[in-house]
């Protein structure tokens, strides 16, 4: 079981919200307030409400004692960007973005099966897979990378990669030779 709290539409920037998200993240729920008092960035204050919010809920709607709960999950996502002018020297105008956030915290109590860690998954075959991570030479890098359909491409790519740089001249070279 899990509780969740959210909060949208928070007037701090997403960025400056996820310094503060990823000091708590897997901590328990006690010690992520003891950080969050004493964390000196104003995002610190909106994430403590949604901490305490999410605790409430574990604890009025499922039952769940708040001194056993971590927090599995917390994220931060970019809400709506609201744009203002401000007014310049000789009649300009700069604008100005103030950015919103959507802040989410789920807490699960402390013995339950561990959230797999959010991830993307790669939708390359596994040879494709085992080649980049191999020190491949360059045309076998892009002979893998074109498309399986067409072998023209893949001529193509090879040769574009199989070309090599022209040599350097030397000071013998650039003057004409010996006379």
């Amino acid at each position: 079981m899990e509780s969740k709290a959210t909060a949208r539409f928070v007037r701090v920037t997403p960025m400056k919200a996820r310094r503060v998200i990823n000091l708590i993240r897997g901590l328990s729920a006690k010690e992520a307030q003891a950080v969050l008092r004493f964390a000196n960035q104003a995002a610190s204050e909106p994430i403590g409400k949604v901490l305490n919010s999410a605790m409430a809920n574990a604890q009025n709607n499922h039952n769940m004692d708040p001194a056993t709960l971590y927090v599995a999950e917390a994220f931060v996502d970019e809400g709506p960007t609201m744009k203002r002018i401000r007014p310049r020297a000789q009649g300009r105008a700069f604008r100005i973005l103030k950015r919103t956030s959507h802040i989410t915290l789920i807490l699960e109590p402390q013995g339950s099966a561990p959230r797999r860690k959010p991830g993307r998954r790669s939708n390359q075959p596994k040879a494709k897979q085992e080649l980049k991570n191999t020190n491949a030479t360059p045309v076998a890098k892009a002979v893998a990378k074109a498309p399986e359909t067409s072998a023209t491409v893949k001529k193509v790519a090879a040769k574009k990669v199989a070309k090599k740089a022209p040599a350097k001249k030397t000071a013998k070279d650039s003057k004409g030779g010996t006379k």
